[in-house]
């Protein structure tokens, strides 16, 4: 498995060499340094911790600071721990070239907030009816259960309140292009978050599946439409 953090720089659009429109996420992916090392000998797993994001010394806490001077790296304003493939040590570089285009990713992030909201917003439910008797709730939930059975609201029960600020994943997105030096990389279609927003990038636990040519049209004459066999059309039309 490969891995990275990164910041989410905007949308755009790019051709392919077929000439359609490709929508796109360009990713400042990294560089990160690793921080930590996990073995399976001493803490029963295999993973590193990577730091990404230099920050002021002074935004730092001293149990943070320790952490950071252990490893022997600079300040770091993230931290995250990854399962990554590889023999990487504590100091190492990760770049954007870790990946390349044509790996299929998964990309975590915080979604953006949008505040309290209301059950047909939040929740898609349908607006109460607007000719007599509803007065003015139409927006609002209506009831939400009997009252001599149960005589509760059951846990689940869709209402009001915050929408947004939750770790999303979009999984099995494709690289489109990798730049390193510009730090750049640039997946098919959106992902979670704000511009600006910290996601990491990692390879797609889906299983890809390989495409084995088109579907064509049936050589079976006795499965062929009319429209490529003849001889059915003629006999249909007698």
């Amino acid at each position: 498995m490969k891995a990275i953090i990164g910041k989410k720089v905007g949308m755009s659009q790019i051709f392919d060499a077929d000439g359609k429109v490709v929508p796109v996420t360009v990713i400042e992916a990294g560089p990160c340094v690793v921080v930590q090392k996990k073995t399976e000998e001493k803490d029963g797993y295999n993973a590193i911790q990577l730091g990404f994001e230099d920050v002021s010394e002074r935004k730092l806490t001293k149990p943070e600071m320790g952490h950071l001077n252990k490893a022997g790296v600079s300040p770091k304003k993230y931290l995250r721990e990854v399962d990554i493939e590889g023999e990487w040590n504590v100091g190492d570089i990760v770049k954007a070239d870790v990946f390349a285009a044509g790996d299929h990713v998964d990309v975590t992030g915080i979604s953006k907030g949008h505040g309290y909201q209301g059950v047909i917003k939040r929740h898609g439910a349908h607006r109460l009816k607007e000719t007599h008797g509803s007065g003015p709730v139409v927006r609002q939930i209506g009831s939400l259960g009997a009252g001599s059975h149960m005589s509760k609201i059951l846990k689940g029960t869709i209402g009001a309140g915050q929408m947004g600020v939750e770790q999303v994943t979009i999984m099995n997105l494709d690289v489109v292009k990798v730049d390193p030096e510009l730090n750049m990389l640039v997946v098919r279609g959106a992902i979670p978050g704000p511009k600006g927003g910290l996601v990491t990038i990692r390879t797609t636990k889906k299983t890809i599946l390989e495409k084995h040519g088109e579907a064509g049209i049936s050589v079976n004459p006795q499965k062929a439409s009319a429209r490529v066999n003849p001889q059915k059309a003629s006999a249909r039309n007698k």
